[in-house]
């Protein structure tokens, strides 16, 4: 059993609930990813990361806005109490980005919020930041960067800059850090391992390496298809399918995708 709480420590709060803080979005959904697949959630989205994700053909990270550019947070934590009391029946929150390790306490001032509140929080995060919180978070959405997300010279953004060396050296220097992932898994109460899979041996070599070395079950391991829109997603779908088959991985789409496209706040 983990002992979270050797010596009890107040860390960091939000101190004024008014405070524009940076998060991007607050919005009622149901969640389309891995193993809370289907529950009614509110999505609270960060912006600021520190990775700059591009799977080739698979597109650039799906929530671009809040990394390779990242738009300023518009939300209060009054706004996100704001959502909660309007739909009371909502008992599970996900936290995703960007990177929302990256912001304290704004992730310590939630874990205190939930309690009060009974609700399950999950938080999405690609492990390169290790956050201790007062109280641990529910579920970890762990889905480390492997070499197949680095930029690669001789495309643009999103925003129509060039991937230079600058960049791909920024996305390499947190992509995967052994030592933090440890750290977090070992901390909070659950975790599930959910890597993006681009279809090749290479890509799923390091998933499975990965996984063997952390020591994760394949029954904690969800594997996602890449790609950023419906178009690529669905051309993904039965590589996916037929490899979770034939290797006993679990298998997550990416519904909202499926759905709604690139719409955001969905």
């Amino acid at each position: 059993m983990k002992n979270h709480f050797k010596k009890f420590t107040m860390r960091k709060r939000i101190e004024d609930y008014n405070k524009v803080l940076p998060v991007l979005e607050v919005y009622r959904c149901v969640q389309s990813e891995d193993s809370r697949f289907g529950r009614p959630t509110i999505a609270v989205r960060t912006t600021g990361c520190t990775h700059r994700c591009f799977f080739g053909e698979g597109g650039w990270c799906d929530s671009w806005y809040t990394s390779i550019l990242p738009e300023k947070g518009t939300f209060s934590f009054n706004d996100i109490i704001k959502i909660y009391d309007e739909n009371p029946h909502i008992k599970e929150m996900m936290l995703t980005g960007g990177s929302p390790t990256m912001h304290s306490a704004l992730v310590n001032e939630i874990t205190h919020f939930a309690k009060e509140r009974g609700i399950l929080v999950t938080i999405e995060t690609e492990g390169s930041h290790f956050l201790e919180t007062d109280y641990p978070i529910d579920l970890i959405s762990l889905s480390p960067k492997f070499s197949n997300s680095v930029p690669q010279l001789g495309y643009k953004t999103p925003g129509g800059k060039d991937v230079d060396e600058r960049m791909i050296k920024q996305h390499n220097k947190f992509r995967l850090n052994y030592e933090k992932i440890k750290q977090t898994l070992d901390y909070h109460k659950d975790y599930h391992y959910k890597p993006v899979w681009d279809g090749t041996d290479e890509n799923l070599k390091e998933i499975e390496d990965f996984r063997v070395k952390m020591e994760i079950p394949k029954d904690k391991t969800y594997i996602m298809p890449a790609g950023d829109t419906r178009e690529t997603l669905i051309k993904m779908y039965p590589l996916v399918f037929e490899m979770c088959a034939e290797k006993g991985y679990n298998m997550t789409g990416r519904d909202h995708i499926i759905a709604f496209d690139t719409e955001r706040g969905v």
